[in-house]
């Protein structure tokens, strides 16, 4: 028989607050157009995205995330020291020690919590939904801050036709805390490494180091690839997390993808067949890709605007760079 004592938790966890933040300087397409061969109908055609928030010089990955939790943490009605653990998902910050999240923690007065950045790309907001949900259940934290945030106007080659018109800057933070009904279901999430080439960094750290390259390194990706693998691929990845919570397109209040590609999330909820009624989130279109930080950004919003409301059931699921993927059904705080 084990000595060991079992863990004290909640018998569920939910979101129970959300917070987000845009850098004050909105980019139109028009600026885009100053560096690469294209035009405004083509990019709106193609992305859906009209224009991007880019962070200033004082508008940091830390300044960011602490802006965008303080608001989480006043939505979600604790303290900051009530913080057990802070998890940042990130491929922005340009630290490889310490994380940031040390630095977060400090800043929005959380005391001394666990906190550790994680790297999942776009998938990232799931994967450390996932393990807040975890730590609130198993008991190691009766709250935890979950931050995605990205500054990738740092990691974008305006020259690249490809991708210069994509990213954007942001983030978006929850608290996660405990619950006596199942307010986040089962995630389904995984991984196709065979298909990392297909969204990665130009150079390694080591190779800008040695300076060979005449470029800082960036982020670049096979358009039609990443395109036919989220169009193909990802509604049969939603549909699974729609089965694993127990519930069908039916019993969707709110449908809240990766704010990759407009394109992409019309053909997710034509595959799904969502109905009329499924609100869908579309903040590509004012904010573009900003990886980690889409899905509590598009949440954030559509719950500041009244577009969804306290208690509407959510499917979320994010996907990316790797090639990773989270989804997962939640009730919105």
């Amino acid at each position: 028989m084990s000595k060991i004592k079992p863990s004290q938790g909640a018998p569920y966890a939910r979101i129970m607050g959300v917070g987000g933040y845009r850098p004050t300087r909105v980019v139109p397409n028009e600026v885009i157009l100053e560096t690469i061969d294209s035009s405004d109908e083509w990019i709106r055609s193609r992305s859906g995205i009209e224009t991007r928030h880019w962070a200033s010089d004082e508008e940091t990955v830390a300044a960011m995330s602490v802006e965008a939790s303080g608001k989480a943490i006043a939505d979600a009605g604790i303290t900051p020291e009530q913080i057990g653990a802070v998890i940042v998902s990130t491929v922005s910050h340009f630290k490889q020690t310490p994380a940031i999240a040390t630095e977060i923690a400090d800043k929005v007065g959380a005391g001394k919590p666990a906190a550790f950045d994680i790297s999942a790309g776009c998938a990232g907001f799931g994967y450390a939904l996932t393990l807040a949900k975890g730590m609130v259940v198993e008991g190691s934290a009766e709250y935890v801050l979950v931050i995605g945030v990205e500054r990738l106007s740092d990691l974008t080659d305006l020259h690249d036709r490809a991708t210069a018109f994509l990213f954007g800057d942001g983030a978006g933070a929850v608290i996660v805390g405990p619950s006596k009904e199942p307010k986040i279901g089962p995630t389904v999430w995984g991984s196709e490494g065979d298909k990392s080439d297909t969204i990665k960094q130009t150079i390694s750290w080591e190779e800008y180091r040695e300076g060979s390259p005449d470029k800082f390194p960036a982020i670049t990706q096979e358009g039609q690839a990443v395109f036919r693998w989220a169009v193909f691929e990802m509604a049969k990845v939603a549909q699974q997390a729609l089965d694993a919570a127990g519930i069908t397109a039916d019993d969707l209040d709110v449908f809240i993808p990766h704010q990759a590609n407009e394109r992409i999330i019309d053909s997710m909820v034509k595959t799904l067949k969502l109905p009329e009624h499924v609100t869908v989130a579309r903040d590509v279109r004012t904010t573009g890709n900003t990886s980690a930080a889409s899905i509590p950004l598009a949440m954030e919003r559509l719950l500041a605007t009244g577009e969804a409301k306290s208690g509407d059931t959510a499917l979320v699921i994010g996907f990316g760079a790797g090639l990773v993927y989270a989804a997962t059904v939640v009730t919105l705080p």
